[in-house]
């Protein structure tokens, strides 16, 4: 059984992932869900997998959706506030970016 999705949820199956190998890709919308499209396993932290009933899911990232893990909209009623991107970098992205060999 697939989660129910709000209307405006991005989670369509349109071809728009730009990981044309089909590697997952996640992507954090702006106040709202995870956006996890592609290949991918979904397991809940016993390793007991989770169904997605599809290749594009809306994960919840405000913990008060019905339907957890899945999004429910219920973000946009309580008020969730988070940036698409982390607003400083990651310190393990610069260490790696300056141990990495030049182009």
């Amino acid at each position: 059984m697939s989660p129910a999705l709000p209307a405006d949820d991005p989670t369509d199956e349109t071809p728009t992932d730009p990981a044309a190998d089909g590697a997952a890709t996640i992507t954090p919308y702006r106040d709202g869900p995870l956006i996890v499209r592609g290949d991918f396993r979904l397991v809940d932290q016993d390793g007991t997998e989770i169904d997605p009933g599809r290749r594009t899911v809306a994960l919840c990232r405000c913990g008060k959706s019905g339907i957890k893990p899945f999004c429910d909209g219920t973000h946009k009623r309580s008020g969730f506030s988070a940036p698409s991107a982390p607003s400083r970098p990651r310190p393990a992205a610069a260490i790696r970016r300056q141990g990495d060999p030049p182009a």
